[in-house]
Order: C-alpha cells, then structure tokens, then sequence
C-alpha cells in the first residue's frame, strides 16, 4: 500500500476492502440460507451480529465527539479514521430492518395473548409495544445519522478550508449531540438488549453496553493503525505514541467496563430481588456459568493485566492480539446476554451464529475501507495537526 506524503491520500490500497466484500457477500449469502434452516435461531444470531457491529459504529461517533468536545491533540491524527467508522452507521441502518421483521421470534412482549396474561408485561405495554418499538428505532438511527453525517460534513470541509469556524461548529453540534447519544444508546440498550427478557430491569445497563461499545471501537481502530505502521505508509505521522495513547484509553475502558459490571452484578445480588436475581441465575447454571467466567477473565482480567505495562501498550504485537482478543470477547458479551433468552438449558452455539457475523462485519469492514480510500487519511488542515504529529506520550 502507498500513501501521497503530500496528500495523505492512498495511491495504491492493498487488498483490504476487497477481501472484506468477498467475505461479506458469502456471508450474506449463508446468513439468508440460515433464515430457511432455522428463523427463530436466525433472529438471535442475526440480532447479536448487528449489536456487535453497531456497537462499533457507534464507539466511532463518540469519540469523535469526544475529540470536538475536549479539543484533543494528540488524536488529530486518527481522527479522520474514527469519523470513517461512525460514517457506517448509515449502513447499520439498512441491516436494522431484518430486526425489525423478527420482533416476534425474539420479544415476548410482542405477542397480545402472552401480554394479556401477564401483569408484568401489561404495566410495560405503553412502552413495549410493536408499533412505538419501531418509531424508537426509526428516532435512534435518525438521530445517530445526522450527527454523523453532519460532523463528516464538516470535516471534510475543513480539508479544503481554513476556516477556524469550522472547529467550533463540529464542537458546537458535538456538545448536545453527546447528550442526545447518551439517551438514545441507553434507551437502544434498554429496546434491543434489555427486553429480550422484560420482567428484568437494570438502570445502568445502558453505561454497562456503551462502555463495552467504545471498548470495541478502540480495539478496531487499534487493529487499522497497527496496519498502516505495518506497511510503513504512515511511519513518522501515526506513531507507536499514538498507538500507546489507544493502549491507554483501552486499558482505562477495560476498568470501566469491569466496574459497570460489577457494579450491576453486586447491586442486584445485595437487593436480593427475585425479578432482578433471576437474569443473573439463568446465566450461572446448564453450562452458561463457564460463559460468565470467560468474560470475567477474557474481558475483564487478563487484558488489565496484559495492558498495566507500560511497556506492553508499545509493542505491536502485544498490541495486535489484545485488539483482536478484545473483539472476540466483546462478542461472547453480547453472546452472554442475548442467548440465554433462546437456549436458557445449555450453550448451543451453531454456525448460523458465523454467518451474520461475517456478512454483516464484511459489508461494514468493507464500507469503512471504501471511504479510507476516497478522502485523506488525516483533517489535513486541522490547526492541531503538526502539534499531533509531534505527540510524545507519558
């Protein structure tokens, strides 16, 4: 792969966005063929590939935010990529409607004779219900699209001008724009997560699945900035600094992820709720206990350990294995919360839990490449560029 030194433009792209179409339309292909083999497994496996995903997108979209609202530095340079991974979240869009179609296979709350006979569910009607689930939807995506696009408008702008104006406006919409994310992830965690199982209820559920969120993002841009120092196109503009201050941002959301956690898990087990215990329950018998453990160590336990180091946040391939690591159990995750609803007796994984996941993933991966390739790699004139280019971290 070659990159302009002048442009920050690539020249000539390697096989990435290529592969990843492929991958993606053989997916999409086996994913369709799963519908036919088994629907109410589908809908699972297929809900789980597009949190997975979403989440990604979305971790994208705040820390560009984040980025505008702080006025960092030292990210000016992989700015540019974290805005190429919230631009996808568009696409996400169109992968929501099967969601949609398959409300009756994973909400119980979506049928009327279960509702009719259930006190529970009957005092939740006004908010679980086909018709408002849907507006929600339609409301989340709407909101999440126009922020997105907005600041990639305005930043593709600001590579053609010199306009300060420009900084403050991508500031200004970020500002409220971080409020609107925060109710509108957290209400998403509560429709598409939560009620999978609606006589149970967690008020921070929501921090628990965005945490986990930006967790994800990190460690996928952690994987691309490790490409370009791979191929030498960007050495001497995206640093091993650069990859170190990844590195410590994963390490502080590995923390704050593993605090969320516990937090919930310990809050419920002191209240001692029956409605509230019960979620936890089914998630420590018929073989689902050996899945908890898992992300309390592959999660939680040795990435903290692994990421302490100073030394370990700048050597690549440490670096490389924890990223890819940390996807991986960031999918057991969501596996762990949303599979115990359909096989509550015993772990069953199934090959119509890859396919989702490699179609939905390929035609994402590929998205995301496609505008790598089409704009600048770095907000070339972004007035903190040179200061970033310059990062030496602590």
């Amino acid at each position: 792969m070659k990159i302009d030194a002048t442009t920050y433009r690539i020249t000539e792209d390697g096989r990435v966005g290529k592969i990843a179409l492929i991958l993606g339309i053989i997916g999409l292909i086996a994913t369709v063929a799963a519908y036919f083999v088994d629907r109410t497994q589908f809908n699972f496996s297929y809900l789980t590939a597009f949190i997975f995903w979403l989440s990604i997108g979305l971790g994208g979209l705040f820390f560009a935010m984040l980025h505008h609202l702080v006025g960092a530095k030292w990210s000016v340079v992989i700015r540019r990529m974290g805005e190429n991974i919230m631009i996808c979240i568009p696409i996400m869009a169109i992968f929501a409607i099967p969601v949609l179609f398959g409300i009756k296979d994973l909400f119980h709350w979506s049928h009327p004779e279960v509702v009719a006979n259930d006190p529970i569910l009957q005092g939740k009607e006004p908010f679980l219900n086909t018709t408002f689930f849907i507006i929600r939807t339609v409301f989340y995506f709407a909101v999440w699209i126009f922020l997105a696009r907005y600041l990639y408008r305005l930043s593709l702008a600001q590579d053609s001008s010199h306009d300060v104006g420009l900084f403050k406006k991508m500031r200004m919409v970020s500002a409220p724009g971080m409020i609107l994310y925060a109710f509108t992830l957290t209400f998403a965690s509560f429709d598409w997560l939560m009620s999978l199982d609606a006589h149970w209820y967690s008020t921070i559920f929501g921090v628990y699945v965005f945490s986990g969120a930006f967790l994800a993002m990190l460690a996928f841009l952690m994987l691309f900035v490790l490409y370009f120092d791979g191929t030498g196109a960007m050495r001497g503009t995206i640093t091993k600094e650069h990859w170190h201050d990844i590195g410590k941002l994963m390490f502080a959301f590995v923390i704050f992820w593993g605090y969320m956690a516990f937090s919930q898990y310990m809050l419920i087990w002191y209240g001692n709720i029956p409605e509230e215990t019960v979620w936890f329950l089914d998630r420590w018998q018929n073989g689902w206990q050996y899945i908890s453990l898992l992300i309390v160590f592959g999660l939680f336990t040795i990435p903290f350990f692994v990421l302490f180091p100073f030394g370990t946040k700048r050597n690549r391939p440490i670096m490389l294995v924890m990223s890819v690591w940390v996807l991986v159990m960031h999918w057991v995750d969501l596996y762990w919360i949303i599979m115990p609803n359909l096989h509550p007796d015993a772990v069953k994984f199934s090959w119509i839990d890859v396919a989702p996941m490699m179609g939905i993933g390929g035609i994402f991966v590929w998205y995301f490449w496609k505008r790598v390739k089409a704009l600048p790699l770095l907000p070339v004139n972004d007035p903190g560029l040179e200061e970033s280019k310059k990062l030496v971290s602590f």
